[in-house]
């Protein structure tokens, strides 16, 4: 609940922003930001799936292949009375994994090859069902409308800058004019307030994949081992993923520096493991 009504909040002020930075040019702009925001979710969110599997040059198991990861999923897709998502396996050698897909009707499931290399199926089987929590929960509709509504926000913010250079945007339909230093402000922290809460709302939306997770398994210990090994994989194994595509993964697949770091989409990882085994996903 704590975390549901977090991701509420942080998409409110997504579209606070997008609205604030259309205002720029009065009642036209907000309908202008408005629709651009729409626009940008809807192409998101429907064709998330198709997006990241081909960005992962990801593979669908055929039948009579994988058998064991085949029948996890379907009892984990049982027991949270989805859909079965289609699964593919990216050549990748990095320990990864990522769910897709507009709703649990239309989801995809997808794994590195490398993370067969570092897990047990015990330890696949919690880092699949924190993949199936992100289907359940449809965390791929709300990280999608957070995404386009961040692209909106920054898209206006360089239609602004450019209207200001050239004259234009200066609110003609707002009585009392426009403030041009509260424009400026608006064009240059917008995007990055934009950029924060996303991150935010990604995190938030991981802890809860965790414990709906751990839940679904009865106890969080084996995503919690998962989750260690697949950090010091990823970091072992760095790979060029589309940062666009980075925060779908189970942990952040792109390694930098620690000012690089600060904007990471994914919540500390031994965060996450304490939480797992603090019991605090009951």
């Amino acid at each position: 609940m704590k975390n549901n009504l977090k991701t509420a909040a942080l998409l409110a002020g997504l579209g606070a922003l997008c609205m604030a930075i259309g205002s720029i040019w009065g009642r036209g702009g907000l309908t202008m930001g408005l629709v651009i925001g729409l626009v940008m979710t809807a192409g998101s969110y429907w064709f998330s799936d198709k997006l990241a599997i081909a960005a992962a040059r990801a593979q669908p198991v055929a039948e009579g292949e994988m058998p064991q990861y085949v029948a996890i999923v379907s009892d984990l897709a049982a027991r949270e009375q989805i859909p079965m998502p289609k699964l593919f396996v990216s050549p990748n050698p990095q320990p990864n994994a990522f769910a897709t897909g507009r709703n649990p009707a239309n989801a995809a499931v997808c794994i590195n090859t490398g993370i067969l290399d570092y897990l047990d199926w015990d330890e696949l089987r919690g880092v699949l069902a924190h993949e199936i929590s992100h289907v359940k929960n449809r965390d791929i509709l709300t990280s999608s409308v957070a995404a386009g509504v961040a692209m909106g926000i920054m898209f206006s913010a360089r239609m602004a800058m450019w209207g200001a250079m050239f004259g234009g945007g200066g609110g003609r339909d707002n009585e009392g004019g426009s403030n041009p230093l509260a424009a400026i402000l608006m064009v240059v922290l917008a995007p990055i307030a934009a950029m924060v809460l996303q991150m935010a709302l990604s995190r938030s939306r991981e802890y809860e994949a965790d414990a709906s997770a751990a839940r679904l398994l009865g106890t969080g210990e084996p995503l919690a081992r998962a989750l260690e090994k697949l950090e010091i994989g990823a970091k072992r194994i760095p790979v060029d993923v589309n940062p666009a595509q980075a925060s779908a993964y189970i942990v952040n697949p792109l390694r930098g520096d620690s000012i690089r770091s600060l904007f990471t989409t994914h919540p500390s990882t031994a965060d996450r493991i304490a939480r797992l085994r603090s019991g605090e996903w009951r």
